[in-house]
């Protein structure tokens, strides 16, 4: 019984150094007499855009909710039916704000010049409903607006230019990281009489830079809205950092 008492107490002593060993196994470990070099590079890679992102919508006002909520309705159907025609598909077009809010009137100036003190007043209603809209054709973007305005739309911001499909020029960015890395790692092991042995640890930061989105209406009046809206979509640029962890050795 002694001895049983023993081996299970000899057991759990060695458990937690079990546990310690692995969690320091997954640290990049080096051969003796070798050094651990750490370096960051940033690779990048340019597309032209071949997706903008926009919201459209309408905003009404009338003295009850109802009426802001029904004449919002009708005009906001004749928004989203325009879209359509516009040859926007049905994927395309997302609900991204649909609100009724009160509007307050404001306080009155008594004679000396000071504002009048009581609670604040409804008067009326604004009823606001937007969708965000992809566009897959950019050559019709400026026509798209033009189509919405014409049809009702008094709140069109945007756009942001996107790639459908980045994957194509995120590898291509992460290619030229890699090869800068490795000849970083190459230049400091050279200037300390040393060689690259192998890599130990990859980790990345990717993302894209787009041009930043613009407000490209946002008036009551937007009737008088140019008929052709100019766009330029100018260029996307992928970026991926890595961080590499190399052994450097004789």
């Amino acid at each position: 019984m002694k001895h049983t008492f023993l081996f299970a107490a000899a057991i759990a002593a060695l458990s937690p150094l079990s546990a310690q060993a692995q969690t320091m196994s997954s640290s990049p470990v080096v051969s003796a007499g070798n050094t651990l070099l750490s370096v960051a590079a940033e690779g990048k890679s340019t597309r032209t855009p071949d997706l903008a992102v926009f919201n459209a919508g309408v905003t009404t006002q009338a003295t009850t909710a109802g009426a802001a909520l029904t004449e919002n309705a009708q005009r906001m159907s004749a928004v989203i039916a325009s879209l359509r025609k516009a040859g926007i598909a049905e994927r395309d077009i997302q609900t991204s704000n649909l609100s009724v809010n009160p509007v307050y009137g404001q306080p009155k100036r008594l004679p000396d010049g000071s504002m009048e003190q009581q609670d604040p007043i409804i008067i009326g209603y604004q009823a606001t409903n937007q969708v965000s809209v992809r566009q897959r054709k950019l050559d019709s973007y400026g026509k798209v607006i033009d189509t919405l305005v014409a049809n009702g739309a008094n709140q069109v911001n945007g756009p942001s230019f996107q790639i459908d499909n980045s994957d194509a020029a995120m590898d291509e960015a992460r290619i030229e990281a890699m090869k800068k890395a490795r000849m970083r790692a190459d230049l400091y092991a050279k200037a300390v009489g040393l060689r690259v042995v192998r890599v130990l640890t990859i980790s990345e930061n990717a993302g894209w830079s787009p041009p930043q989105p613009q407000v490209m209406f946002a008036r009551a009046d937007m009737a008088s809205a140019p008929k052709s809206s100019p766009v330029a979509a100018g260029e996307l640029e992928m970026t991926v950092t890595v961080n590499v962890s190399y052994e450097l050795g004789q």
